[in-house]
């Protein structure tokens, strides 16, 4: 028999009646989902957000629909685990996407005040059409720190499924770093790199794998055009650059595993480093480590970057700091909570964060390594495990 380490229904429904009981005391007569990760997160049911609405419909005693166009039907039925599937023909046409919307609200008694992650689906690629509570005539309360706080503890399943996305993009990384030498092309040695870790997991896990992901559809190495001085741009664009020697380079590495994401970051050289380069490779490791020790259960995030900054500080670098020290991270890429300054949530056993911070001279290159962590009882497992000292990460000219 086929099985799979997907996310069971079981669980789907434990989420949708761990939601009604945290929006319970709002008296709330249901609640109504658009965002894509939200809709995966409590209804497993992964789309390509267009133009075209959907919306999962949760009835205050459990009842769930799906909104979806005619062209989803078929995919949302067979999910099993939706009590109604209202669809509409296309959009924009008649009768209107937000006819069907109507009727599941009604189906499902919902009125008066309704929970929603947003009023009324977003206006992307195209879409126009009213917000929720023009088209209920309804109180939208808005609950996504509700619906971000119970996300942000991740369940057994979720944490399998990071483990296994860690595994695969471990393996993209390695033959990134294979595949990489002087005068080839970031993008051809990302194509290899990312195919053959995809194969591999693909005849590994077998015919259950789903990614269930509209961005990428497998495992995945590159550079994202953080090459050479470029590596100093935290959030570069790819743009088929040569490797040369000498080149600092900033990687990126992870696979979408039934949806659930990791992060593997490092810093690489090509050719002998010089001493400013050992020099700041040797800043990013001790702020990172310095990261590590200061997440806690039970300690505000804010204390992990306040700490990452008195380094900065303590060293003369802030002229070397960009960004925050990290972010949770599961169906997306970035999460909340952050390890930032001004996010002072409660760390909390269960949570996975990155750890990426980062020190960036124009004239030299970005220096960032990141891991992605499973908060414990007692600290932190790193789930990441590629080596992160500079002679495993020297690329021979």
């Amino acid at each position: 028999m086929v099985t799979s380490i997907a996310i069971t229904p079981e669980e789907h429904r434990a989420r949708c009646n761990a939601l009604l009981e945290r929006v319970g005391a709002d008296g709330l007569s249901g609640v109504v989902l658009f965002d894509p990760y939200y809709v995966l997160y409590y209804a497993g049911f992964a789309f390509a957000p267009t133009e075209r609405p959907i919306a999962f419909v949760l009835a205050a005693d459990g009842t769930r629909a799906l909104v979806v166009p005619r062209l989803e039907v078929e995919h949302a039925e067979a999910k099993a685990m939706f009590d109604r599937v209202e669809h509409y023909l296309e959009y924009p046409g008649e009768p209107r996407a937000e006819t069907a919307i109507e009727q599941a609200l009604a189906a499902l008694e919902l009125s008066g005040r309704i929970g929603a992650d947003q009023d009324g689906y977003p206006w992307i690629l195209g879409y126009r059409g009213p917000t929720l509570s023009e088209l209920s005539g309804a109180s939208v309360v808005r609950i996504v720190e509700q619906l971000d706080a119970q996300m942000a503890i991740k369940s057994p399943g979720e944490i399998a499924l990071i483990r296994e996305s860690v595994r695969w993009g471990n393996l993209a990384h390695r033959l990134l770093q294979r595949y990489t030498e002087v005068g080839v092309t970031e993008t051809e040695v990302s194509q290899r790199a990312s195919d053959e870790a995809t194969f591999a997991m693909l005849d590994a896990i077998g015919e259950i794998y789903s990614a269930q992901s509209f961005f990428v559809h497998g495992a995945h190495a590159g550079y994202r055009g953080q090459i050479g001085r470029n590596s100093a741009i935290p959030h570069a664009l790819g743009g088929n650059i040569v490797f040369q020697e000498g080149d600092v380079l900033v990687t990126g590495a992870s696979a979408p595993v039934w949806g659930y994401l990791s992060e593997l970051e490092r810093t690489m050289v090509i050719g002998e480093p010089t001493p400013e380069q050992e020099r700041m490779f040797e800043h990013m490791v001790a702020v990172q480590d310095i990261a590590f020790d200061a997440i806690r259960p039970g300690r505000p995030g804010s204390d992990v970057d306040k700490a990452v900054r008195a380094y900065f500080g303590e060293h003369d670098l802030m002229e070397s700091w960009r960004h925050h020290t990290g972010h949770a991270i599961g169906l997306r890429y970035h999460e909340g909570p952050f390890l930032d300054s001004g996010d002072h949530t409660e760390v909390r056993p269960g949570m996975v964060f990155t750890v990426e911070p980062g020190l960036y001279a124009p004239d030299l290159g970005g220096f960032r390594h990141s891991d992605t962590v499973l908060v414990t009882d007692d600290g932190i497992e790193i789930l990441t495990y590629y080596p992160r000292d500079l002679e495993s990460l020297i690329i021979p000219a």
